[in-house]
């Protein structure tokens, strides 16, 4: 009997002790009384538990003091370097990294070319590792201080066992990649979704910032979306909620790559605008499309402007679904042509059924090309850092 009462208040006490952190790293800097009015905890309890926290070396005293009358106190803040993850953002031609730090600020950010269809999963996990290891020498990061390594991946996810179902984008099937990497590095990885891991960004960093809940739309070389709730991703039942790419337009319309006709991203996606394109003029890439649209070329102005409207029809259908607050626009057609969302705007007021119009906003990804990287080392530091080994067990 003792031993289990021992049990609960050890969890009791490592439960208050992360609750403090949390504050700490949501409310820095902030001093102790300021901690003690909000978790209505003695003083007694919160010096003794912020001591610990400074001997782990989590957090520090800063030289910074409170304002205001009365007894000067000294802020807390939390020690940047006391441990660090690894984002990885897998796309169908290049790969990027970026190091987090404590405070979740990205401290180093690179790419490499990669062309995952040309070569085996196993070649890719090989070159990340390779990578990582290179950023983190570079950094002159002690290795043991990177407690894990999150990655987005296009497709669809088994979140839970760290495995690639299916990614058209790479050609892969039922890959455990997780796995490859973390026999490889030795350091602890998860992965998920591409566009999951980029509206956890966008919530914690980005747009959807105080938002309750929000959608976001990714639209480039393919379709897709994602939904936050009061800060909990929205999966579905087997990880694959938001596969807007692959709903049905028109079931006797464009043959898409999974085999199915009239498929949403054969209507948006850069594939079909250029396409689209090549019925009446040989381009190259969407980048000349909406280059023509700017001259005032006719076809390349009604294919912009019939990209808009299926956006806008995209949008509608999400808000009918879900009643989001907010809708977030990313992917490159939309950052790397801005022109589309005031075109997805004007199209919006002819199909947002009527109820919900201005009831919502639709903005562009406020983090652009970063979110992904952002999102998957915030993944792994919410997944990970409470296993680090300046965490105290006692």
């Amino acid at each position: 009997m003792k031993k289990i009462v021992k049990q609960d208040q050890d969890v009791i006490k490592q439960h208050n002790k992360l609750m403090i952190l949390d504050i700490i790293k949501k409310q820095r800097p902030i001093s102790r009384a300021e901690i003690t009015k909000i978790t209505r905890m003695s003083a007694t309890s919160i010096g003794r538990f912020v001591s610990e926290l400074c001997e782990e070396g989590v957090i520090r005293e800063t030289e910074l003091t409170s304002s205001g009358v009365g007894r000067k106190a000294i802020m807390l803040d939390i020690e940047p370097g006391a441990i660090y993850t690894i984002g990885v953002d897998i796309e169908k031609k290049r790969i990027s990294f970026g190091m987090m730090d404590f405070s979740e600020t990205i401290i180093a950010h690179h790419r490499v070319e990669h062309k995952a269809l040309a070569g085996t999963p196993e070649e890719t996990a090989a070159l990340i590792c390779q990578e990582i290891r290179g950023m983190i020498e570079q950094q002159g990061v002690p290795a043991e201080k990177v407690i894990g390594v999150g990655i987005g991946v296009p497709g669809v996810i088994n979140y839970e066992r760290g495995v690639v179902e299916l990614s058209s984008t790479l050609g892969w099937k039922d890959v455990a990649f997780a796995g490859l990497i973390e026999k490889e590095l030795g350091i602890k990885t998860v992965i998920d979704n591409d566009l999951k891991v980029k509206i956890l960004a966008e919530y914690l960093y980005g747009s959807a910032k105080g938002s309750n809940k929000t959608a976001l739309i990714g639209i480039g070389t393919g379709i897709g979306s994602s939904l936050i709730i009061n800060g909990e991703v929205f999966r579905g039942g087997s990880n694959s909620a938001g596969e807007l790419g692959h709903t049905t337009l028109d079931p006797n319309g464009n043959l898409c790559e999974c085999g199915k006709r009239g498929c949403l991203q054969t209507y948006i996606d850069e594939n079909a605008l250029i396409l689209e394109a090549r019925r009446v003029k040989e381009v190259a890439d969407v980048r000349e499309v909406f280059a023509a649209a700017r001259d005032g070329e006719r076809w390349a102005k009604e294919i912009v402007s019939r990209t808009a409207l299926y956006i806008g029809i995209t949008i509608n259908n999400i808000v009918c679904m879900y009643n989001p607050d907010t809708v977030i626009l990313s992917g490159d057609l939309v950052e790397n042509y801005r022109e589309i969302v005031e075109l997805v705007e004007e199209h919006s007021d002819q199909v947002i059924w009527e109820p919900f119009r201005g009831k919502f906003r639709v903005i562009p990804s406020e983090l652009r090309g970063t979110a992904i990287v952002m999102g998957a080392g915030a993944l792994a530091m919410q997944h990970f850092a409470p296993l680090a080994g300046t965490w105290s067990e006692d």
